[in-house]
């Protein structure tokens, strides 16, 4: 599987796409909103520049694409007519690898541009847009050229499936039973390609920018932990019994993996010093149940069973419109609806007899001066 070819989420404005179902990433992206505040203005007023580059990683389409952007340009907005200083002007660079739904993205541009300077207010300096697309596990960006990297949900995908899971029977992510070798190869994967992330950044940060990274991780240090395999292993049991009924290959499920790392704030620390360009100047852990998928329809259920059914649909729905490509990529388009129909069988059924999270992990970096 050639991950930079089939890593994207559902596009387009549909029941599936991501547009329609990235509730979880507009929560975590709210969550954030103090962190990224405090380290925008915080660089802003260490040296009040004429223009300000920003780039956000991993944009995906949908109503959250513009999402962080627009928080940071209010937040930069609101003290610069504070202090009464002179309008930037903003170059903003959207990233994504290049199957991602940029054409949703720049057709929404006018609307947003026009909403936003509505709800600054004052004399506002250009906003210019640019989308590249490309993977950011290799240098996107000129040397010193961007003062402020945001990336939320993303860099816990790989840039490969990682090398030697052929002993992960019949599991597409790490479990409890994976062998140790399985969890090695996915920690040495995240090693590289996080090392190498830091690497290129660092060539194009100007001296003292910044970077926040949201990433889905886990407070345990074990890799396999339910929190963050869990609902992976559960999608692993779906299509466990699409292979039990026939439909699926066995050969075909043992070769299939996810290409994704959701790290400890250790193994964060350890590489960012490992790597040695930037500063770390705060790492949280936040959680985030699954059920904040939820839509309006399931919060009017009638009954708790009806509710539970509910969340189970919905988070199934959240996880089609991310995993989807990767899947048809390997199995086909023609098995989805009963995969999903069964997954969300089995998602409703553990919601209801435990406590099902996700567990973030956001850390603010600064390139010293």
């Amino acid at each position: 599987m050639e991950v930079v070819q089939v890593l994207h989420m559902n596009g387009g404005e549909g029941d599936f796409s991501y547009a329609s179902n990235s509730l979880l990433q507009w929560k975590v992206i709210s969550m954030t909103k103090p962190i990224v505040e405090e380290a925008i203005n915080n660089l802003y007023c260490s040296s009040f520049p004429t223009s300000l580059t920003v780039a956000d990683l991993g944009c995906s389409s949908g109503p959250n694409a513009l999402m962080a952007v627009s928080e940071l340009i209010k937040a930069v907005e609101i003290i610069r007519q504070k202090l009464k200083k002179k309008p930037i002007e903003y170059q903003v660079l959207l990233n994504d690898l290049p199957g991602n739904d940029f054409n949703t993205i720049f057709k929404s541009l006018p609307n947003f541009l026009k909403n936003l300077r509505r709800e600054i207010g004052g004399d506002v300096g250009p906003c210019l847009f640019t989308g590249v697309p490309a993977s950011f596990y290799g240098r996107l960006f000129p040397k010193k050229s961007v003062h402020f990297v945001h990336s939320s949900y993303s860099l816990h995908w790989l840039s490969k499936v990682p090398e030697g899971l052929e002993e992960n029977k019949r599991n597409i992510y790490m479990t409890d039973n994976s062998p140790t070798s399985v969890v090695k190869a996915y920690y040495n994967q995240f090693q590289q390609d996080f090392s190498l992330f830091l690497k290129c950044r660092a060539q194009e940060l100007v001296d003292g920018g910044c970077m926040i990274l949201t990433l889905l991780g886990r407070r345990s240090q074990n890799p396999a932990s339910k929190e963050c395999s869990y609902i992976w292993e559960l999608l692993g049991l779906a299509l466990n019994d699409l292979v039990d009924q026939g439909i699926i290959e066995e050969e075909k499920l043992e070769s299939f993996h996810i290409p994704k790392y959701m790290p400890s704030p250790t193994e964060i620390r350890i590489e960012v010093a490992k790597e040695g360009s930037f500063v770390i100047d705060s790492i949280r852990v936040s959680e985030v149940d699954w059920k904040v998928s939820n839509n309006n329809e399931v919060n009017k259920a009638k009954s708790v069973d009806e509710s539970l059914k509910g969340s189970g649909y919905n988070v199934a729905k959240y996880m089609r419109a991310v995993a989807e490509p990767i899947l048809i990529s390997h199995f086909g388009e023609e098995i989805m609806d009963e995969l999903f129909i069964r997954y969300r069988e089995i998602i409703a059924d553990r919601m209801a007899k435990e406590t099902t999270q996700f567990f973030n992990v956001t850390v603010s970096l600064t390139k010293p001066k």
